[in-house]
């Protein structure tokens, strides 16, 4: 169980932190990044949830879930595998969290109608914000792809599928707060030209 006793430690004033392993990285290292954009991602969740939690309770529920996946997507990007023997098991993102996204899609998908163009973000407060969620997301998963090509760095394809998922997930999420896509605001190519 974590415990936070002291918030500031001044262990970082020099430009390092602390990974779960007690190894020190550059605040600006890859890793890092990756697992402090999945943070941000996991923040726009939050912010998203406030539209959601009193229309929406069952895709509230499901943001829930995926809030608390977020947290373990970057415990588990925190805790490098580097081969050694560590003396507590590593939290690692499974198969079962990425179903369970997918079975989320699934059911959220149901009600939407095929889409014929590309959706602006916005429409509506929920799903601009569930946009902004899923960029972040995608970015996150960006850097995570970066990461897991360099030959020094590893990073399982559970939690580079659980971050897609994710990104997938809160694009239906977006269409399912605007009125099961109704209102949705549709990409007219060449329109303002």
């Amino acid at each position: 169980m974590v415990k936070l006793n002291k918030i500031y430690t001044r262990t970082g004033d020099d430009g390092t932190t602390g990974l779960s392993t007690g190894a020190r990285r550059l605040k600006h290292d890859l890793r890092v990044e990756a697992y402090g954009t999945v943070d941000e991602a996991n923040s726009f969740v939050g912010l998203a949830r406030l539209h959601t939690e009193q229309d929406y309770p069952e895709l509230d529920a499901m943001l829930v879930r995926i809030q608390n996946d977020l947290f373990d997507l970057g415990a588990d990007l925190a805790t490098p595998d580097t081969g050694e023997t560590l003396a507590y098991e590593p939290l690692r993102i499974i198969d079962a969290q990425v179903s369970r996204v997918e079975a989320d899609i699934d059911q959220l998908n149901e009600n939407l109608a095929p889409l014929r163009s590309f959706v602006l973000p916005g429409g509506s407060p929920a799903s601009a914000a569930l946009h902004l969620a899923r960029t972040v997301s995608r970015r996150a998963e960006r850097q995570m792809v970066e990461l897991s090509q360099r030959p020094d760095e590893i990073v399982t394809s559970a939690a580079l599928k659980y971050i897609n998922r994710v990104s997938d997930f809160l694009f239906v999420a977006a269409r399912v707060v605007n009125d099961n896509g109704s209102k949705d605001v549709l990409w007219v190519p060449g329109k303002n030209r």
